[in-house]
């Protein structure tokens, strides 16, 4: 069935689910009508405008369901590992074993957005003594405590030392809760002194060759972890095909950002390109399905670019977005304003880095997690985005600042500097809680002055190349 790009309500979802099938689609078992999930709980989709393919139908139904798989799993007497807060490197590793499926727990911070407060994680939090002060992945202590989104994992490792402040003591009042955490530690990367030997990241970041080395030994005491949780070896051959695995994720990823972020037309809209980039970090609790998922959206992304069709108006302003949005209407907002992503820094930029396979696997890993944008200094931070936003041709940053996390106090402040400063282009700082419906008016207020101000940029200037 042959319908032009754009994005429908989910009323007319309905309509378009039902003449998708009389035209033949198929579906994964997991298919089915997006509506499904708002009777499940999932209220915040009657606000969003969803793309019309029947490749975005099946990646949201891939992300809704991942309670399901999670669930399907331990009934089929897989072992479920809660991966906390690294984004992107333990479940790397877990997956090259067998029997064994990963996923974030962190993820139960957007729950609140999409069931719209009807849940009640917030209150269970704040009962726990972990309050609206703290960043809103503060809903995974209430997920764990009512086992009603998840099931609890049979194992859960999480990244210590710099990483986030909030997370770091949510975390602990988890396993002061009774579920034990083994812990690791990722240090704070720094600049190689002039004497040291300098090793290079993924992603374009350097970190002297000791910081590497106690990673890796921190990685091989999580490899002895995982071989004893699962009862197999994890030798460098399984770890090399994990890690060949997942780099076929993202090479998919890659792809995929390229063509929407530097199409003349944009052929994805900014949620169904937020979706693609999460399943990088854990693959929804599915890595050969998360592969099948991407190979299908690129394809319909593929095919618009070649038939010149697109989901937004052809002088939608380009514009680079930096954190994850706490509330996903606010990503349909800035396209209701005229705009269009071209460009993302979603705090996990290095899973979204190819792993280097030239190397011995637990080296890969290793380089890998030291080349995480939060584990290093805000001005590295705000050179990758700048990299890439002149890369993918934006014309402004928006910068989405998560209520109560402490890391978005003075980054913020750190990489608008920059990117004024070397960019020449407008930059854009919002606040956006996980209900934005009483500020949407401000909001879009804040969002059409950028737009307008990128404009009337375009007739004096050229975009920075």
């Amino acid at each position: 069935m042959n319908d032009y790009p754009r994005r429908i309500t989910l009323q007319e979802w309905d309509a378009h689910y039902v003449q998708l099938r009389e035209a033949g689609m198929r579906e994964p078992p997991y298919g089915g009508t997006l509506r499904r999930h708002v009777e499940e709980g999932d209220l915040r989709l009657r606000t969003l405008l969803f793309d019309n393919s029947s490749a975005a139908l099946r990646l949201w139904n891939f992300l809704l369901t991942e309670e399901d798989r999670l669930r399907e799993a331990r009934t089929a007497g897989k072992k479920i590992v809660g991966t906390m807060k690294d984004l992107g490197t333990v479940p790397v590793m877990a997956y090259a074993l067998p029997n064994v499926v990963a996923f974030y727990p962190d993820g139960a911070w957007w729950i609140p957005c999409v069931m719209e407060l009807s849940e009640g994680l917030f209150g269970i939090a704040d009962s726990l003594g972990i309050d609206e002060a703290f960043c809103p992945v503060r809903a995974m202590l209430g997920a764990f405590i009512t086992e009603a989104h998840f099931p609890v994992p049979d194992l859960l490792i999480c990244s210590a030392g710099a990483t986030c402040d909030d997370f770091s003591a949510i975390a602990q009042r988890l396993n002061g809760l009774g579920y034990p955490i083994v812990w690791w530690e990722i240090p704070h990367r720094r600049i190689p002194d002039p004497d040291e030997e300098r090793v290079e990241l993924p992603g374009g970041f350097a970190a002297p060759a000791s910081q590497v080395a106690f990673v890796r030994e921190e990685l091989e005491r999580l490899r002895t972890v995982l071989e004893q949780f699962a009862g197999v070896p994890l030798n460098d051959g399984a770890l090399s095909a994990g890690i060949a695995r997942a780099n076929e994720v993202r090479r998919l990823l890659a792809e995929l950002r390229q063509l929407t972020f530097t199409a003349e037309l944009c052929p994805l809209p900014a949620l169904e390109m937020l979706i693609a980039e999460m399943l990088a970090i854990h693959f929804c609790s599915d890595q050969a399905e998360t592969i099948e998922v991407l190979r299908e959206l690129l394809r319909e992304v593929r095919g618009r670019v070649e038939a010149r069709q697109g989901v937004l108006e052809a002088d939608a302003v380009r514009v680079f977005w930096v954190n994850p949005v706490a509330d996903l209407q606010v990503m349909n907002l800035l396209e209701d304003c005229g705009g269009r992503i071209c460009g993302t820094e979603y705090l996990f930029s290095h899973a979204l880095d190819e792993i280097p396979e030239n190397l011995p696997p637990m080296e890969a890993l290793a380089r890998m997690a030291l080349a995480d944008p939060m584990v290093g200094s805000a001005a590295d931070r705000a050179a990758r985005i700048c990299a890439d936003t002149r890369r993918f041709g934006a014309e402004a940053v928006l910068i989405s600042r998560i209520p109560g996390a402490s890391h978005c106090a003075t980054e913020g402040i750190i990489i608008a500097e920059a990117v004024r400063s070397r960019l020449r282009i407008p930059v854009l700082e919002i606040e956006v809680p996980p209900l934005s419906d009483s500020i949407k008016p401000m909001l879009r207020t804040r969002l059409e002055a950028l737009i307008e101000t990128s404009k009337e940029l375009r007739k004096t200037c050229c975009v920075p190349e």
